[in-house]
């Protein structure tokens, strides 16, 4: 192989280079002779560096992706570097055909300054003719409004459904019921549920009874509508003191 000349060309990148070595030396490019491209390229690129000049750095990495090549094939079973090489050889066919369609568009493009071509009047049409889904719509609302509001507090509103109706515990309505009996001994059993305001009342109201039942602190006798409630002996004395 002949010495290069100091007379350094300028390469794009080091595809455009690879390119250039292999049509200069009439390589292969479909079954590239690895160990002559990578002296070839090294070479090249020690030219660029005695002569100063700025060495990009996609030109030194071509130049360790060569060499790694090169020394992975020298290994007895060397699967990696064909796939390697491969790669490689894709990659300069790829770039070559490139290449090949921008000298054509520069053919064309020769004897032309520059291209124009008169601005033509576009008639708009400001009407909107989408068609929008009912929740669609209702999303989109909601996200403008909440984006325009967002430093806000929420209003009252937004709880009504959550705290509007008032939970009655069950061991509120438990004193309740012994206070009831405290003072008017038995008491029948529909009349505590006569002052219940809501669902919720008259629930912790029945499980009230059920609490002090399993206490034997109050004793239920009768049925149906005489259904009647009263302390325990024990439970009356203790509920005095």
């Amino acid at each position: 192989m002949g010495k290069f000349s100091y007379k350094i060309e300028v390469f794009e990148g080091p595809l455009d280079l690879l390119l250039h070595l292999i049509s200069k030396h009439k390589l292969n490019i479909h079954d590239i002779p690895i160990f002559e491209l990578v002296e070839q390229y090294t070479h090249y690129v020690r030219q660029m560096q005695e002569c100063n000049m700025d060495i990009a750095s996609e030109f030194l990495e071509m130049a360790a992706r060569l060499i790694y090549i090169k020394t992975v094939s020298l290994l007895p079973v060397h699967e990696e570097a064909d796939i390697l090489k491969t790669e490689l050889t894709g990659e300069l066919l790829e770039y070559r055909d490139c290449q090949i369609m921008a000298g054509k568009l520069e053919d064309i493009a020769k004897g032309f300054d520059y291209i124009t071509k008169e601005p033509l009047e576009i008639e708009w049409d400001t009407s909107y003719n989408r068609l929008h889904e009912t929740q669609e719509l209702l999303v989109s609302y909601l996200s403008a409004i909440g984006k325009g509001q967002r430093k806000l507090p929420p209003p009252i509103d937004s709880f009504t459904n959550l705290v509007s109706k008032k939970v009655v515990s069950v061991t509120s309505k438990t004193m309740f019921i012994l206070r009831s009996l405290i003072k008017n001994n038995s008491q029948s059993m529909n009349s505590l549920f006569e002052s219940a305001q809501s669902r919720s009342d008259m629930v912790a109201t029945f499980l009230a009874v059920l609490e002090l039942l399993k206490a034997q602190r109050v004793t239920v006798f009768g049925e149906g509508e005489e259904l009647f409630i009263e302390l325990s002996k024990g439970a009356e004395r203790l509920e005095r003191k």
